[in-house]
């Protein structure tokens, strides 16, 4: 009898949650799925996302943090801002993240710590700034596969984050700073000899970061298109010529219709061009494994009762669309590219 004791007194916990509770966590697992795991891992253990079933985060980590996070999220560092749930959807994923640890989150004082920002920026420079950055601005990547160490399970986010400044309460910073995180670099500071009040100058010295974020880039067109002045053989011809002066690889052409329509019935006059550079796919894809959406490089020609139109998706878009900033410069260089290689097609 004395066996099957912790089974009736888990029987007997489920028996006291209130319905409400049991629909949340239900609800909260469904959203979760929905909208988290592909970023953060099925169970909470990481991937492009941050791990979240790590028990020194959801320790230190307050309801008032996760719930800041989901509705502001991190502009610019991947994660979106999701402003579109009500009340009843975050705290039904904030519930189910809760499971993982079977423990409630703690509370915290929204009060400011009385620290020495200038102290703190020199504790920061040599103890911190090797994996959260000079300026705090966080690991560079999204912390997969390409674009950090095997051994190195979580990247340093960024610190100056203006959504993780609007979301963390000094308390929680301190919090964090005095534990450490197990499974990750971050140590807590006492094993870097450092004490309480050293935590405080941190502190103090993190509140001070503000990031670097690029100007606000005005509505763009969502493709990259071009008449040409040529019949359509000889437009796919300049295209692959131009593809290949610069240093990229042609991978296939195919019908735009392959697959859609039956074999042999495909509009001859509307053709894909795939073709890539492997070095450059290897750089986009350690800033966001999310790129290989749009990998390798394709340009579409088609020929209408208007003449012979070639056209690509812009790439400046990706940044926005992926929510990371780093992605910025290397979308421009595509955007360049990809007009050079089709206005030199079609002129």
């Amino acid at each position: 009898m004395k066996a099957d004791q912790p089974a009736l007194g888990f029987l007997f916990l489920v028996l006291l949650l209130s319905r409400p509770v049991l629909a949340a966590l239900s609800d909260g697992a469904v959203l979760y799925q929905r909208h988290c795991a592909v970023c953060h891992g099925a169970e909470g253990n990481g991937g492009v996302g941050i791990p979240l079933n790590l028990p020194d985060f959801l320790a230190v980590a307050s309801d008032d943090y996760l719930r800041a996070t989901l509705r502001e999220g991190r502009p610019g560092r991947v994660m979106p801002a999701f402003s579109a749930f009500d009340q009843g959807a975050v705290d039904a994923i904030i519930a189910y993240m809760r499971s993982w640890s079977g423990q409630p989150g703690p509370h915290y004082s929204a009060d400011s710590l009385a620290g020495r920002p200038e102290r703190g920026a020199k504790l920061f420079a040599t103890h911190c700034a090797a994996c959260h950055g000079d300026k705090g601005q966080g690991g560079a990547g999204t912390g997969v596969t390409f674009s950090r160490p095997r051994q190195a399970p979580v990247m340093a986010p960024a610190l100056d984050n203006p959504g993780f400044q609007r979301s963390v309460s000094d308390a929680m910073l301190k919090a964090t700073l005095l534990r450490g995180r197990e499974g990750t670099p971050m140590p807590a500071i006492n094993a870097l000899g450092l004490a309480e009040a050293d935590a405080d100058d941190l502190v103090a010295y993190l509140r001070k970061l503000a990031p670097d974020l690029p100007a606000k880039t005005p509505d763009l067109d969502p493709i990259i298109q071009f008449e040409s002045a040529y019949e359509f053989e000889q437009t796919l011809e300049n295209l692959k010529q131009a593809v290949i002066g610069r240093n990229f690889r042609i991978i296939r052409e195919q019908y735009f219709e392959e697959g859609l329509a039956a074999g042999g019935e495909e509009n001859r006059r509307q053709v894909m061009l795939y073709f890539c550079n492997f070095a450059f796919l290897n750089e986009a894809l350690a800033l966001d494994p999310r790129v290989g959406l749009f990998l390798p490089c394709r340009v579409t020609v088609v020929e209408t009762d208007q003449g012979v139109q070639v056209m690509s998706i812009n790439p400046q878009n990706l940044s926005r669309l992926f929510n990371n900033n780093e992605l910025d410069e290397a979308c421009q260089q595509m955007h360049d590219l990809y007009a050079e290689i089709i206005e030199e097609a079609t002129l």
